[in-house]
């Protein structure tokens, strides 16, 4: 089934670049030059064995389990929830890992929040941690208008970062994603993705956010030195690393293994990358031996096809 392998290889590509980061995270980018990971590897930073799988694929799991049962942000904040009370869709039973800014909007609808309004909404609530998961609204796409889907991707997003720089973030990953599966090359979805969003961030206060993504908008991503692009945790940084590491690579290993070797929070970088770059190359383009290792392969690919009946039948 076509429509079940494109969503596998964005799924499975997001899911192996996270455990391919996994190990090395929050190491340097110089330590990562003297020994560059080269292989799926294990243990190292979160002691955790080869193919384990962070709160990235986890949440990412959890958003895409949800939408099995058609779009209710209730239901999504639901499963964020168990996540992370019942180490639901983790690896191997076990949290390990949750970003800050995560783990308070979670307090909140523990609180009665409500979901679109939990997410932290100030300047320092900007990590990538609503990037790291938005992918599977891409597979949206033929349900819904793209202005439709990218104002549904905004809630999705503030269940944790509701400030509109991470929702503008989340909102362009997923229209060049959009232009991915709609069969586009890297470049060509690139700058299609920019293109068919940038009315949407023409208005409000969008518009006010527009100068942090110039280097995005820009259209040359690619063209920067390494030197100039930043591996941390922030969103824009996490942006424009995923989009170089695809655009300046050509192959899905080569595109993974560019974002571990940034070093700094390699497991996301990785994934975000992961998950474009699975879609364009397809799930036979990543490596086999990878996937053996991921934890709970099987698991992910039953929910995969559930998915994909969901969101294409």
């Amino acid at each position: 089934m076509l429509t079940a392998a494109k969503t596998l290889s964005g799924l499975m590509g997001l899911c192996v670049g996270d455990a391919l980061g996994v190990p090395v995270e929050f190491t340097s980018r110089v330590e990562r030059i003297k020994s560059p990971v080269t292989k799926m590897i294990g243990y190292g930073t979160w002691n955790q064995p080869p193919g384990t799988w962070s709160d990235d694929s986890s949440l990412t799991f959890c958003l895409a389990e949800s939408l099995c049962r058609g779009y209710s942000l209730d239901t999504i904040a639901n499963s964020f929830w168990r996540w992370y009370k019942e180490a639901y869709w983790t690896a191997r039973g076990e949290l390990f890992d949750i970003g800050q800014t995560t783990h308070a909007a979670i307090m909140r609808l523990k609180q009665g929040v409500l979901p679109h309004q939990a997410g932290g909404k100030v300047e320092n609530s900007n990590g990538n941690g609503s990037l790291m998961r938005i992918l599977p609204m891409a597979y949206c796409h033929r349900i819904f208008t793209l202005g439709e889907l990218i104002w549904r991707v905004h809630d999705v997003s503030a269940i944790t970062h509701g400030h509109a720089r991470s929702q503008m973030a989340c909102g362009i990953y997923i229209s060049i994603a959009v232009a991915l599966l709609e069969g586009a090359d890297l470049q060509t979805a690139y700058l299609q993705g920019l293109k068919d969003i940038k009315e949407i961030y023409s208005v409000g206060e969008y518009i006010l956010e527009r100068p942090h993504f110039g280097r995005v908008f820009s259209g040359e991503i690619a063209k920067l030195p390494v030197e100039e692009i930043s591996s941390g945790g922030y969103v824009i940084d996490t942006l424009e690393a995923s989009l170089w590491c695809l655009l300046n690579s050509s192959s899905y290993s080569e595109a993974v293994l560019k974002a571990v070797n940034l070093g700094g929070d390699t497991d996301t970088t990785a994934a975000v990358t992961g998950g474009l770059a699975g879609i364009y190359y397809g799930v036979e383009a990543i490596p086999q031996q990878w996937i053996e290792q991921i934890a709970r392969k099987q698991d992910i690919i039953n929910l995969v096809e559930r998915f994909a009946r969901a969101v294409y039948s």
